[in-house]
Parts: structure tokens; sequence; C-alpha cells
């Protein structure tokens, strides 16, 4: 596969979505090749903002987008011929868009997962929810994550990424694709330990919003950050992923990203629950879907599934699922028998 002259489908014009489009754009830019780029936007406003204003202001502000990504609030439209095709939708509508666009997504498409969640009626990770809906073998599957936040990136502030997939020529090429002055990409192809960093980390990231909102210090934060790598790790590890992926970029180095940053939607999310709003309160408050909220009873039921204890994780989904008194997080949160610090 090459580089240039290649057609771009990116399902979502959220934050992340719109950002990845001018990544995109922007690499293909610094290559010096030409690059198609075509937005689904579920809402026609906001195809409209980026078509008419190169912007979209309701998610990014002012910055400009380069003049190769159009905009539609047409899925099919957007996808239809496209070589490449980024999926960057909430994690419980993943499988609902992948069905509407599946007979027009061309058979040789690499499809990219910027997806941060599990389902949560099946606890399948999108790797597993891309291949049963278009029965997409696996060395046509990537997953993109990292310590991505989207303003960051597109205000070209640096950043790295890893780009994992089980064929390496894959990732190869789509580091490529996606390669510029600030926009550095690693390649992986621990699948599973690259998707459940991702996903389990807004599960940490809600837990640091909390101690934010119950006015607890940074002790309170670097622990639950350290405990909650080694939950992450723990129950990757379990499903099949190298523990060595957990130490970089798409586990240490996303939830430090997610934990610390203003601009974490699941760290946003964690301070209301400490504040003492529901989820339903949560929900409402929040522009943006905060993964963890949905992801969390799935990944404390997949952990149940393979013996794996996640003291952190089930004390934030007790809170989520308004089973406890946010008063009684602090001793949930680290909430194990007193023993020897171990890694696992």
């Amino acid at each position: 596969m090459t580089t240039d002259q290649v057609t771009v489908a990116i399902l979502g014009a959220g934050s992340w979505g719109t950002t990845f489009a001018k990544v995109l754009a922007d690499a293909a830019a610094f290559r010096e090749e030409d690059i198609t780029i075509r937005l689904w936007a579920r809402r026609q406003e906001v195809a409209d903002d980026i078509n008419a204003n190169h912007t979209n202001s309701e998610y990014l502000d002012d910055i400009v987008l380069p003049d190769c990504i159009t905009a539609t609030s047409d899925a099919a439209k957007a996808v239809r011929g496209a070589e490449l095709v980024v999926v960057a939708v909430p994690a419980q509508q993943a499988r609902t868009t992948l069905n509407q666009v599946a007979d027009v997504i061309d058979e040789r498409a690499i499809l990219v997962s910027l997806i941060k969640g599990l389902e949560q009626s099946t606890q399948a990770t999108m790797s597993k929810v891309f291949a049963e809906e278009l029965n997409l073998p696996a060395e046509q599957f990537v997953v993109v994550s990292g310590p991505n936040l989207a303003k960051e990136i597109a205000r070209e502030e640096p950043t790295a990424t890893v780009v994992a997939c089980e064929h390496e020529p894959t990732a190869e090429w789509v580091t490529a694709m996606t390669a510029s002055d600030y926009f550095r990409p690693y390649r992986n192809t621990d699948v599973p330990g690259v998707e459940l960093g991702g996903v389990v980390k807004n599960i940490i990231a809600l837990a640091v919003g909390l101690t934010d909102g119950q006015g607890f210090g940074d002790n309170s934060k670097a622990s639950i950050i350290t405990r909650g790598l080694t939950e992450t790790t723990r129950l990757a590890t379990a499903l099949g992923a190298n523990p060595d992926t957990l130490a970089g970029l798409a586990g240490l180095g996303d939830l430090v990203a997610t934990c610390a940053s203003p601009l974490s939607r699941n760290r946003t999310a964690g301070k209301l629950y400490g504040e003492g709003h529901t989820t339903e309160e949560v929900i409402a408050k929040m522009r943006q879907t905060a993964e963890g909220v949905k992801s969390v009873p799935a990944v404390v039921t997949l952990a149940h599934s393979v013996n794996i204890e996640m003291p952190i994780a089930e004390a934030v989904n007790a809170i989520v699922a308004g089973t406890i008194e946010i008063n009684d997080i602090a001793s949930l949160l680290l909430g194990r028998d007193l023993k020897p610090e171990a890694r696992l």
C-alpha cells in the first residue's frame, strides 16, 4: 500500500474524530502528498460548519481545518470508496454505526478504531465488534491509542501515540499515514493491550476525578493512578496482552494524560460524581460521552469472568450505579487486604 492519493472516511465528528482528520491532513501535507478526507457528522449543522467555515466550532473552537476535509451527514456517502475508514463514535454506538455502512465499505479497506470503551451489553472490545459486524480479518483492523487529548493535538502540540495491528505491515502503513512534525506514532502488534489500556484508564480517571470532587490531594491521586495501572495490567495480561504495552504510551502514558488534564472528559465526570451528582445529572452536564461511565460495568463483569481483582473499578462502578454513597469512596478506592506491594 502507498500513502499517496488516499481517500479516508472518518465516522464521528466530535473532538477526536475531527482532530484525527486534521492529523491525517497535516501528515499528508508533511509528506507533500494529496489526500481526500470525508468526515461524517451525525448533525447537519456540524457538517455545515466544517464545509462553510473550515471549523468545527462546537468541539474545537476556532481551530482551522485543512481544505481537504469535507463533511457530510450521510454515513454511506462518507465511506463509499474509502481505502481507510476511521471510527470515532462512542463505544455503545459502534455496532449500530458499523452495521449501517457495512454494505458500502470496500472489502479491502483498513478500519481504524479510535474508540476507548467496551460494549456494555457484551463486554466486547472494539476489535471483536468490528470483526463481528464487518467480518473483518485481523490484518485489516487497527487501534490507535495513547495520550491523545484532542484539543492539544488540534493545536499541534507535540504528542506520541500507538498504532496497533496484528499484521505489522498494516500498522506500518497507518503509521506512515499519520506521522508529522507534531504527531509521532509508534507501531505495536499487541491489540488487546492497546485496546484495554485505553478502556480502563477512563475508569481510573473517573476515580481521580472523584478525589477532586471530594477535595483530596495529590497523594490520593498518585495512589489511585499507580494502583490503577496495576489493575489495568492485571486485566489486560489475563486477556492475552503483553504487560510491557501497559508500561508504554497506550497504558501509562494515556493514564497520566487522562488523569492529570482538566481537558479529560472522564476526570471531569468523576469530579461531578465526587461533588455528589448522580449518573443522570453527570450525563446531562457532559457535552460529550465520558466512556468510563458506560464501560465500567462491562469492565467489572469482564474482570469477574477471568477472576481478576479490580477494587478501584469496583468502587467506581458502585458510584456510577448509585449503590454506595460518595462519602464511602475513600476506603473503597484502595480497599484491599494488607499485603506486600506487587506489580500484579
